[in-house]
């Protein structure tokens, strides 16, 4: 083997050392797009709850739990919400031929829709007793997460087409803050194993109803 050889597969060998290393590291391509996460629907309907916006327009009324726009009337999406009754709740407004309020409500989610099981509570006169967030990526208390801004950004990027459910993300201080309508720690798992522990943290809209 004269040196030219030689010296083609040394670095060959070298580049698929370096290769091989690399493909163990977790963290988003910013080029591409990640295969989809596990859906965190249920595979069968669970008692849930959460606490967002009912509107009804055309007759169809919607349970919007991610943003809402702040126009009058206001304008939001959502999965329908099955049995729902405007003579059943207050603080409910019109304009527009739109109806719209802000409420606690209990139903069971199969992934698609919302049908109400219990009677709602207005938004304002609702007081859960909160599960505190474990880590709380808004405590500004809170060491930094292992997530480097870019790779964050880069992961906000690509989520919207990976991730069933998604209503928002938001870099937090080393971390990406993923909120989601329901997940029953299957997403949460999916995005630890592939990032590392602390890198993504879900918060469900919808919790169980214990």
């Amino acid at each position: 083997m004269d040196r030219r050889m030689f010296t083609r597969v040394a670095l060959a060998a070298v580049v698929a050392v370096l290769l091989s290393a690399c493909a163990g590291i977790a963290g988003p391509d910013p080029g591409g797009r990640p295969p989809p996460f596990p859906t965190p629907f249920p595979a069968a309907p669970v008692e849930v709850q959460g606490v967002g916006t009912v509107l009804e327009q055309g007759g169809r009324p919607e349970l919007c739990l991610g943003a809402v726009a702040e126009s009058y009337p206001p304008q939001c999406g959502g999965p329908p919400i099955i049995g729902w009754d405007w003579d059943a709740v207050d603080g409910e407004e019109t304009a527009n031929e739109v109806t719209w309020g802000a409420y606690a409500v209990w139903g069971e989610w199969d992934g698609e829709t919302f049908a109400v099981t219990r009677d709602p509570v207005l938004a304002a006169l609702y007081d859960p007793m909160a599960t505190p967030l474990d880590p709380n990526p808004w405590d500004e208390g809170l060491p930094a997460g292992p997530l480097p801004e870019a790779d964050a950004i880069a992961l906000q990027a690509q989520l919207p087409d990976a991730v069933p459910g998604l209503l928002s993300t938001t870099p937090v201080n080393g971390r990406l803050v993923v909120q989601v309508m329901f997940d029953d720690g299957t997403l949460q798992a999916a995005f630890d194993e592939r990032y590392g522990d602390d890198a993504v943290v879900v918060i469900s809209s919808l919790q169980p109803v214990e």
